[in-house]
């Protein structure tokens, strides 16, 4: 993964877009967001004004869908909670159908500050990458994660980097723009619908497509809540992770899908 330089400072900045955005459509999986996903919507709106917004709501029990659409998100709706692979896919598969050249997805808990998202597509729109992933960690500023989120990101960012040949410094980030021949690659079965994370790095460099990392800010969850937290759950996490790092790479290499014309 090509991890752009990236200078120091007391905080992170999102550069300058010197041209308009033009097309293109955020997604957010959510579950039980209601408390938080408001800001962040509004947050889409002054970034990036150009962009759709759809929210994947998996499942839901409170008013998440109430709050998207009334601040004028699409709203895709599970009927009940099937994860936040599988709200992802559902995302993909809408902006494929849709044709949008740009995809960025975040997170709804308020983690990912969406100022970013025109320097994140704008990386794509450009045909600089395919996939571009939002690292916390490239130039050192942030919040730091809890310990066992912590070992699994060094243990998964390294087997990323050797098998990519290319330094992954934020390997388990959510935070990503992919361009239109990539997530209508992985709206297939080549997903790894449980976690996607550093399997997903892995397929993207092994199917032949250029993925970078950006400088981003993230902040702790303003709920507290992680789909990680506890103790059982990153155990469990990493074994699956793990598997799921093998089964991609004993797998034959997909094929680099044909690129669609602009």
């Amino acid at each position: 993964m090509d991890a752009p330089s990236a200078a120091g400072g007391p905080a992170v900045a999102p550069p300058p877009t010197e041209t308009p955005l033009g097309r293109g459509v955020c997604i957010l999986p959510a579950y039980n967001e209601a408390r938080t996903i408001g800001p962040v919507l509004d947050g889409i709106r002054a970034a990036a004004p150009t962009f759709d917004i759809v929210v994947v709501d998996d499942g839901s029990r409170d008013g998440t869908r109430e709050v998207a659409t009334a601040r004028g998100a699409v709203v895709l709706r599970h009927p009940f909670n099937m994860g936040y692979g599988a709200a992802l896919q559902t995302a993909y598969k809408y902006a494929a159908t849709k044709g949008y050249p740009v995809l960025v997805q975040l997170d709804a808990d308020g983690q990912h500050d969406p100022s970013f998202v025109p320097a994140l597509a704008r990386r794509i729109l450009d045909g600089h990458s395919d996939a571009v992933v939002g690292s916390r960690f490239l130039i050192g500023e942030g919040y730091v994660p809890p310990f066992a989120r912590r070992v699994g990101m060094v243990l998964f960012g390294y087997i990323a980097s050797v098998v990519t040949r290319r330094r992954v410094t934020d390997p388990t980030s959510g935070y990503q723009a992919l361009g239109r021949v990539v997530f209508e690659f992985l709206q297939h079965d080549v997903f790894p619908a449980d976690y996607p994370d550093a399997d997903v790095l892995i397929l993207l460099y092994r199917a032949g497509f250029k993925v970078e990392e950006q400088a981003v800010a993230m902040k702790p969850s303003p709920t507290g809540k992680s789909m990680h937290s506890g103790i059982l759950r990153p155990m469990f996490y990493v074994f699956k992770m793990l598997l799921s790092i093998l089964v991609t790479l004993l797998r034959e290499p997909p094929a680099l899908p044909t690129r669609p014309t602009p």
